[in-house]
């Protein structure tokens, strides 16, 4: 029988044709990884100009600048151009857990920061949270005054982890049985324990001492007492949205770093001046 086209080529070529169709095998692998890099990088550049709508140019330059040159990231910042006019506005660095307050070039203010850690939580029952600070253009929207923190309900889920207790959530209506007739309920807006002789004493809640009733550790209703913390925040808070603020903190060892559940805290000096200073209005560029 002769040989068929394609033996007779590899016949004929011997390794030559074997390298030959080797190398064209390696060149469509090598277009098929290039496109695919095209394809990623055209994604990442949609997904920035998404996040970054508004006066985007701002930390397109500092990203550019400091890959570039290495430079300190201040000093970026100091030189980048002004695309805002006259209207200040403050950068918040993750990586650098810095902050600038500006307008245009010229730098008002500038102070060290906590942010998010990153870390991730779960609770039974399906219930995940990622601690980040958010990135993106954020505004002021609010500015407050003595801000009282309200515990999301992953506050309780890390406590009792830490205490080794059971999560128990009280419902308005619902009464929880202790040991001599006495009972947790909650009357007015206050969690209590009510004695059998008709007494109610409010508890009085602080972080990391929250109501405890033998092995389980009591979630609050929200609009009780017992689920404001005062002080944690500090004096002031420059509100963002959705739960997300510029505050102060009770634990300024914890500024420069990754430490928070998502909020930027700084000093409670920092965030008195800032609060002073600082319009509500002002875009913020967390990146």
């Amino acid at each position: 029988m002769p040989p068929t086209p394609d033996r007779a080529f590899f016949a004929s070529g011997g390794t030559g044709a074997v390298l030959s169709v080797a190398a064209v095998v390696a060149a469509c692998v090598l277009a098929v990884v290039e496109f695919r890099s095209a394809a990623a990088l055209r994604r990442d550049r949609d997904l920035t100009q998404a996040v970054f709508n508004d006066n985007a140019d701002i930390l397109e330059t500092v990203r550019a600048q400091v890959s570039s040159a290495g430079d300190s990231l201040s000093r970026v910042l100091a030189s980048s151009p002004d695309s805002l006019g006259d209207q200040p506005y403050i950068v918040i660095s993750i990586a650098e857990n810095r902050l600038w307050f500006k307008r245009g070039a010229t730098v008002l203010f500038r102070t060290r920061v906590a942010t998010g850690t990153g870390k991730n939580l779960e609770r039974a029952g399906g219930s995940r949270w990622k601690f980040e600070t958010p990135r993106g253009r954020l505004v002021v929207v609010r500015k407050d005054v003595d801000p009282a923190w309200v515990p999301p309900d992953w506050h309780y889920v890390e406590m009792a982890r830490k205490t080794g207790k059971r999560l128990r959530q009280l419902e308005r209506g619902q009464s929880i049985p202790l040991a001599g007739g006495a009972v947790i309920l909650v009357s007015g807006g206050d969690v209590v324990t009510r004695y059998p002789d008709g007494r109610e004493v409010p508890f009085e809640v602080l972080e990391g001492k929250e109501i405890i009733a033998g092995r389980d550790l009591i979630i609050p209703p929200i609009g009780t007492n017992q689920r404001r913390y005062m002080g944690v925040l500090g004096v002031n808070r420059l509100y963002l949205g959705d739960g997300y603020g510029i505050h102060g903190t009770d634990v300024p060892t914890s500024i420069g770093r990754g430490a928070s559940h998502g909020c930027v805290r700084v000093r409670n000096e920092d965030i008195e001046t800032l609060f002073r200073i600082v319009p509500v209005g002002t875009p913020v560029y967390i990146y």
